[in-house]
């Protein structure tokens, strides 16, 4: 076992790097930059913790939540770690006893907000002390062209360049397309970085869509088949947040909120409670999320479709970070794109940019809008979905997601796709989805009569069809390259030059019509068979009471996967325990005895 394995096992418990984790570390060891690309769940933390620990000096780890600083250093501090953040949480007195520290070289690792880097008197303690790297974490917030621009994160290169000695320079992500990638290498001004995306599959997740008639009801439904789990509900408007929450609640649920419009400390006690198992679900909007490191999170419900795919990735990605099963369910309706079309035209302009790079950022998002619109509409594999357009290449039946478990039939809709077209074209390619299916449909609204519609030879060609079917069919022709929707607050449908050989029956346009679903088989988790359901319940009240006393979250003490390892193993000695799955020297020291204990009088 080589000096970074005994590291990994003696703070973290584990025993096998995961892919990358290995390659990343050595690369940083040996001076260079890094720029790495891993899914939530992949382990990105360890990638430059362990650096941390072996190096001379102290790391610095740029990140952009409290509620995420907070949680890597109670764990690191858990797991034997000297560490610390710097953050608005701490007092002026704790401010300062940390930069003393600081200065002592007390810390291997300290985390700070982007915007405290030119904090009074931390640069100059920087400056004093030996700084061995610089870590970024959430690197894409650099990216104007990402999904989560923070203009505080430009401040990075210039703290860089203010010390003494340049350090090694880390930059993580989770989601990142080849375009932010660049963004990244080139604003942070990494050297020669090594890159490497270790892939962007999370196979423990289960993907699906679903369009109910009643997206209260359909909600309502999930969460009473999940209600001894703890999952994220995410709506697109504090509106959506609070209707959402005082549904949950009305009908017995233990639930939460959290959104921008709420006082800070509502916020934090909201997310206490949810974080530390008093509340199971939480309702949120985007604000909630990236600085949440829970990792017995097993369902996340989108109630609202998000703008784009790296977004709704990231915000799924919330599930199963432990490791084990967990799903991702995304309720749609086409209310969702017109919400979204509404919050891209009416966001706040960005005071870094000019007109020109802000139109750009602009129809950048609605095409965004528009990829994820076809995940929500395709019948194609989702996971093999959200794979391509990160720019890998995907199975087309993972077996893992609402589509694969769909018989469908594929129907030749030539004739409807040719009514739809020409529908377009006569119309003069000047409205929307909803007129040309109100035309097609033979409508009989105001606006569409004092246009003279209803004149047009396409008029009611398509009455018998309901909306849903031709807006489907719509969507596919969009999803194929065969037209397009405009960007814009009102996008208008245009024929594009490859649809020419449908208009004139030389090419055949096929659709996949869902039949019925195969029912999803139970897939047994690991070794499920072998776990003690009764000894499993008394582990987690134990560490409940221990979470309890040391008032910090259950699962930085053990992880749901510790404790299923532990009920397989059954340790009874000290050096059995520390072969259990994420059990380190500190981790037996603080809490083996007492958990052996259990195993011990249930064994008997």
């Amino acid at each position: 076992m080589n000096k970074k394995q005994e590291i990994l096992k003696h703070y973290f418990g584990h025993t096998e790097f995961r892919h990358g984790q290995a390659d990343i570390i050595d690369n940083l060891l040996s001076g260079r930059d890094a720029l790495c690309i891993m899914p939530t769940g992949a382990g990105k933390s360890v990638c430059y913790q362990i650096p941390a620990l072996m190096l001379e000096g102290i790391t610095i780890v740029v990140s952009p939540l409290i509620s995420l600083m907070n949680d890597q250093v109670t764990s690191l501090v858990q797991s034997g770690v000297s560490a610390a953040y710097l953050n608005s949480t701490l007092t002026q007195g704790q401010y300062f006893r940390v930069l003393d520290n600081i200065r002592a070289g007390k810390y291997k690792l300290v985390y700070v907000a982007p915007e405290r880097l030119a904090a009074e008197g931390f640069l100059d303690v920087c400056r004093e002390t030996s700084i061995s790297m610089v870590a970024v974490d959430e690197a894409h917030c650099v990216s104007q062209w990402g999904q989560d621009f923070r203009p505080s994160y430009l401040k990075i290169p210039d703290f860089i360049d203010a010390l003494e000695h340049r350090p090694i320079v880390g930059a993580f992500t989770a989601t990142a397309t080849q375009t932010v990638k660049n963004d990244i290498a080139e604003i942070l001004r990494l050297r020669n970085p090594y890159t490497i995306t270790t892939g962007f599959d999370r196979e423990n997740l289960f993907f699906s869509v679903q369009r109910p008639q009643s997206k209260s009801a359909a909600l309502l439904e999930l969460i009473r088949e999940r209600s001894d789990k703890s999952g994220i509900v995410y709506c697109a408007t504090r509106k959506g947040v609070e209707q959402v929450c005082d549904l949950l609640i009305e009908n017995g649920f233990s639930a939460t909120r959290y959104h921008a419009g709420l006082s800070e400390n509502e916020r934090m006690k909201n997310q206490e409670d949810f974080v530390f198992d008093k509340k199971t679900v939480m309702a949120a909007t985007n604000a909630f999320g990236m600085g949440i490191d829970k990792s017995n999170v097993s369902f996340v419900i989108h109630y609202n479709m998000p703008k784009n795919i790296e977004s709704y990735y990231q915000e799924a990605g919330r599930a199963g970070r432990d490791g084990e099963e967990a799903e991702c369910i995304l309720l749609y309706s086409p209310v969702d794109v017109r919400t979204n079309q509404f919050l891209i035209e009416n966001s706040e302009p960005n005071p870094e940019l000019d007109s020109d790079q802000q139109e750009a950022v602009r129809k950048l998002e609605y095409e965004r809008l528009r990829y994820m619109t076809f995940y929500c509409t395709t019948n194609e594999c989702l996971r093999s979905f959200i794979l391509k357009y990160f720019g890998e290449n995907g199975k087309s039946y993972c077996g893992k997601c609402s589509n694969c478990l769909t018989n469908f039939e594929t129907r030749d809709a030539t004739i409807d796709a040719q009514k739809i077209i020409s529908c377009m074209i006569r119309s003069g390619q000047r409205y929307g989805k909803k007129m040309i299916i109100d035309i097609l449909r033979g409508s009989k609204n105001e606006k569409l009569l004092r246009l003279g519609l209803d004149k047009l030879t396409t008029y009611g060609i398509m009455k018998d069809s309901s909306e849903r079917v031709i807006r489907s069919i719509i969507m596919c022709l969009e999803e194929q390259g065969y037209v397009i929707s405009t960007t814009g607050e009102y996008p208008v449908l245009k024929a594009l030059p490859g649809c020419r050989g449908i208009l004139s029956g030389k090419e055949k346009f096929e659709i996949r019509i869902a039949k019925e679903k195969i029912p999803a088989k139970k897939k047994q988790d690991r070794s499920d068979a072998d776990i003690d359901a009764s000894l499993l319940d008394k582990l987690r009240t134990l560490r409940r009471e221990l979470a309890d006393k040391a008032n910090m979250p259950a699962y930085i003490i053990f992880s749901n996967a510790a404790l299923s390892d532990m009920c397989r193993k059954c340790p009874t000695t000290p050096q059995e325990f520390l072969a259990v799955s994420g059990v380190g020297n500190k981790k037996l020291e603080l809490y083996g005895e007492k958990f052996m204990k259990v195993i011990r009088e249930h064994t008997r």
